[in-house]
């Protein structure tokens, strides 16, 4: 299969003239209107369209990664030697994805194939890429089997290149689901995470339910890049399929608690009738109600989440976030730990290119033994 994956020709571009005016520069960007770029990437659906065995494999995997380890897999005997695993992560952050990913995928390992070494190293989420470079030099000098990073700014393109092309380590990008047609033929051993798109949408729908489609609306975007692209891109090309919905104000805010405050106020102050403003994260959701905490007008403007970590699911059951998209988290510790176990027992066939988890809405006021029972589920390995 990844030997001869192959560039489709199949554009889904959509292009705004990018318009830039400084407002509180140390603190946010403001734009008239954001550029995102959907044709870098195959989608789930295209790429399973594209490459059809790929369906039964991902389907058999979904079940073994949501099920206990299979019989006769716990004593990892087939194993004979440490199996070496090196972790790079912009893990510094409020959301607890990250750290979550690395417990469930030891805890796993354990399981499964407890012969293994493992280190990481966490960064800020949209900056330190040279000391991110720096880490993946030293950890390929020293020689490793198996090299987990992310996807996101476009100059990890070149540090993802340069370990594909050695072709000795296996690659897994996690947090994005949407194979990079940039790398054509050479494609990573994996792509693992929540698909960004389809939360998203979830999130746009439940917009649209509560508003009827009609009113203000402003955008915190994080980071420009592969998330930003998938969770804000999509909700701005949603939202523009309904001409009652008005867009207002947008920011670049990085995923900076402070500085999507920063852009709420000025938002706040700029826009007095806005219905709702998506936020594209976890610390940007913190960030917006912390201004509207300070203004009054928590429960009068609508704001979400994006994830379900723990600090969310705090602001849901204190009334303070209005819903969110839960990641069953901790499924993607287990399919990378999977992953690497089957490819360690010389059944690499059995690993589908896309892993991508489930994703759940959670909204303010749902019961909280509800709300415990997805936590048991999300995090039955990080608890």
């Amino acid at each position: 299969m990844r030997s001869h994956l192959r560039c489709l020709i199949k554009v889904a571009f959509l292009s705004c003239l990018p318009i830039m005016l400084l407002v509180n520069a140390a603190y946010a960007t403001h734009v008239a209107h954001a550029e995102h770029r959907f044709d870098d990437y195959w989608t789930v659906e295209e790429f399973i369209h594209h490459y059809p065995d790929q369906k039964a494999i991902s389907d058999a995997f979904v079940l073994r990664v949501r099920n206990e380890p299979a019989s006769g897999t716990a004593s990892g005997k087939k194993i004979t030697r440490p199996i070496k695993i090196s972790i790079i992560y912009p893990g510094n952050q409020a959301s607890d994805y990250w750290r979550r990913s690395v417990k469930s995928m030891e805890a796993r390992l354990q399981q499964i194939a407890p012969n293994y070494e493992l280190t990481s190293f966490f960064t800020k989420p949209d900056s330190e890429i040279a000391e991110q470079a720096q880490q993946i030099g030293a950890m390929l000098e020293k020689g490793v089997d198996y090299i987990v990073f992310t996807l996101n700014a476009k100059r990890h393109r070149s540090l993802i290149s340069k370990v594909l092309a050695r072709n000795k380590e296996k690659l897994i990008l996690q947090n994005i689901t949407t194979p990079l047609k940039y790398f054509g033929k050479m494609q990573p051993f994996q792509y693992v995470g929540f698909d960004h798109a389809i939360g998203t949408d979830l999130l746009a729908k439940e917009y649209l339910k509560r508003t009827e489609g009609k009113g203000d609306y402003a955008i915190l975007y994080g980071p420009r890049g592969y998330v930003n692209d998938m969770r804000g891109g999509t909700f701005f090309r949603e939202m523009q399929k309904h001409p009652g919905l008005n867009l207002k104000a947008s920011y670049y805010v990085g995923f900076n608690r402070k500085k999507a405050y920063l852009a709420t106020l000025d938002i706040l102050k700029s826009h007095k009738q806005i219905r709702f403003i998506f936020s594209s994260s976890t610390d940007i959701a913190l960030g917006v109600i912390d201004a509207l905490k300070e203004k009054g007008m928590l429960g009068k403007i609508m704001t979400n989440g994006w994830g379900g970590g723990a600090s969310e699911l705090e602001a849901i059951r204190k009334g303070e976030l209005d819903f969110t998209v839960m990641r069953m988290n901790d499924d993607n510790g287990v399919a990378m730990a999977e992953a690497i176990y089957l490819d360690q027992t010389n059944r690499s066939n059995e690993v589908p290119v896309i892993f991508s988890g489930d994703i759940l809405i959670v909204r303010k006021g749902m019961e909280n033994s509800e709300i415990e029972e997805l936590e048991k589920r999300a995090f039955r390995y990080s608890q």
